[in-house]
């Protein structure tokens, strides 16, 4: 193991000890944008499996002027920035810490002010198509559910927890067999989507984030595409009158208890539509990956095979996902 696994690792333990001396009844979940975005999984596995704890995401700029009545000492606040310098996210640490509860953030570098703002940090890996770390267990998804299963493991004996971080150790192997799997498709569906200019994206439960960030982080920030994020509950109540052979749509297919909400949107599709990517994990190879806990990780892999497509539609339009129009460039 490399020294930042054992340091990530050593932070996450001395956070667990954190959790056996307070009382922890709510966790709120806070950022912005595609940090945002990683936080449903963990909420979903929270409302799932816990009798005693509740969770809420928030966006870090409305989490302090709504200001939850509920935020307080018996509050966990966990906040995500991969640089750790998003003003708002910072101000919300702040604001959580003043009204008495745990706040621990994720970031990919080591020091940055979110984490002179917060009681403890953890410092994840980065692990993209273009970019296999050599620890993804450590990946900012895999941190949140180490916290997340971690917490009711220590609350409540929840044994989730070891069975992801067995699970885990096999994320790598599991990556490299979809990267395999989905390597022709994704050049081919680059192409044929290349001059779209709108592209919806769909999903439900636990894989709801993935369509979320895929929308408004991939083809709207680094892509200049229209789109939006379609709950596939909320499908039928409004969203599917735009729906017709011209529309494309990216539909997500997990494998935890709200399937049956994508399966539907999925049949409707195929009837009515004709530009339709599907991302099914049941198509995944899962093995090392406990079957009690898959549906959990499940969007993890989804996510991966998202970013194989999001590079490949940048270079079938010749756009580099790190062109910007104004983030980091215009006063804002």
């Amino acid at each position: 193991m490399n020294q930042h696994y054992l340091k990530a690792d050593k932070q996450l333990e001395d956070i667990f000890a954190a959790f056996k001396k307070r009382e922890i009844k709510r966790v709120f979940y806070v950022a912005c944008g595609g940090s945002s975005a990683l936080m449903y999984p963990s909420k979903y596995f929270i409302d799932r499996e816990s009798a005693t704890i509740t969770a809420e995401v928030y966006s870090s700029n409305e989490f302090i002027h709504r200001n939850p009545r509920t935020l307080g000492s018996e509050s966990l606040v966990i906040l995500c920035s991969h640089k750790g310098k998003t003003p708002e996210t910072t101000e919300a640490a702040k604001f959580a810490k003043s009204k008495g509860a745990l706040v621990v953030s994720l970031m990919y570098v080591e020091t940055a002010p979110l984490a002179d703002a917060s009681d403890y940090i953890v410092n994840y890996s980065w692990v993209s198509a273009g970019n296999m770390e050599p620890y993804p267990e450590m990946m900012n998804y895999a941190v949140l559910y180490r916290l997340a299963m971690g917490l009711l493991y220590v609350k409540e004996g929840n044994d989730k927890y070891l069975k992801l971080v067995d699970s885990l150790k096999n994320l790598k192997a599991v990556f490299q067999r979809v990267m395999d799997q989905y390597r022709e498709s994704a050049h081919d569906y680059a192409l044929s989507a290349k001059d779209e200019k709108v592209i919806y994206t769909m999903a439900s439960g636990s894989n709801y984030g993935m369509a979320y960030s895929f929308a408004i982080c991939i083809l709207m920030e680094m892509q200049w595409i229209h789109s939006h994020a379609i709950h596939a509950g909320e499908f039928f109540h409004g969203p599917f009158e735009i729906l017709d052979k011209d529309v494309p749509f990216i539909l997500l297919m997990g494998l935890d208890e709200t399937r049956p909400l994508e399966e539907r949107a999925l049949k409707f599709l195929k009837q009515y539509g004709q530009k339709l990517l599907v991302i099914d994990a049941k198509t995944f190879d899962l093995t090392g990956i406990d079957k009690d806990i898959q549906g959990y990780l499940a969007p993890i892999v989804i996510n991966f095979v998202l970013r194989m497509h999001a590079l490949e539609l940048s270079k079938a339009r010749n756009h580099p996902l790190e062109k910007r129009r104004y983030m980091f460039k215009v006063p804002y």
